[in-house]
């Protein structure tokens, strides 16, 4: 019976002591709690992804990608608790042509099928200049890599539609880095996709 006694006390005691670190550590507990009450839900409707890609070295040709969804919250004040995590549905890519668009769908490039999503997950934020830069994996065609992305903070305020914050970023990947290969060769489409993020979101 002592020894029970003796365990269910070290049981209580370990439980205290782990309470009490809590709350002299505000970062443990107050940190994600702040982070939670300051996050953003993307506007879908008001956000998009899009892309460039040199079309036989003479043009560039455009597309997006609809839809957007995630949270965030990036405070320029405290880069520190700032984050991003957003996707979209390969599905949802748009260039203007139902031909191009399943084509691009396919296993030849997004393979949508497969591989329904293209997401980003910033692991931190940092100021830089008059904007911040967000490094952290994104993940295309079931390769993850580590990116930066340039961010411009375009503008934050109470609207008709609840409190509001949007940026932009921008960044440059090689494609076949992410196994999406097809007419590199003969330069019949570009390597390097230049992808311009806009995201908007309403404070939760």
């Amino acid at each position: 019976m002592s020894k029970m006694f003796g365990s269910v006390m070290a049981g209580v005691v370990a439980i205290g002591a782990g309470i009490t670190a809590m709350s002299m550590n505000p970062q443990s507990a107050s940190a994600s709690e702040a982070t939670a009450a300051n996050a953003f839900a993307v506007d879908s409707v008001h956000s998009m992804v899009v892309f460039r890609i040199k079309h036989m070295g003479v043009s560039y040709v455009y597309g997006r990608f609809n839809n957007p969804t995630g949270t965030f919250n990036v405070n320029p004040d405290d880069p520190a608790s700032s984050f991003i995590d957003i996707s979209v549905k390969t599905s949802d890519v748009d260039t203007g042509n139902e031909k191009r668009d399943n084509h691009l769908r396919s296993p030849d490039f997004f393979n949508a099928k497969q591989f329904q999503t293209i997401a980003f997950k910033s692991d931190s934020i940092e100021s830089s200049g008059d904007g911040m830069v967000a490094k952290g994996k994104l993940t295309l065609s079931g390769v993850t890599k580590d990116i930066s992305v340039n961010l411009e903070p375009v503008g934050e305020g109470e609207t008709m539609q609840g409190y509001k914050q949007g940026f932009e970023g921008v960044l440059v990947i090689n494609r076949s880095d992410y196994g999406i290969t097809k007419y590199i060769e003969g330069d019949g489409l570009g390597d390097e996709v230049t992808l311009y993020v806009t995201f908007e979101g309403l404070r939760k």
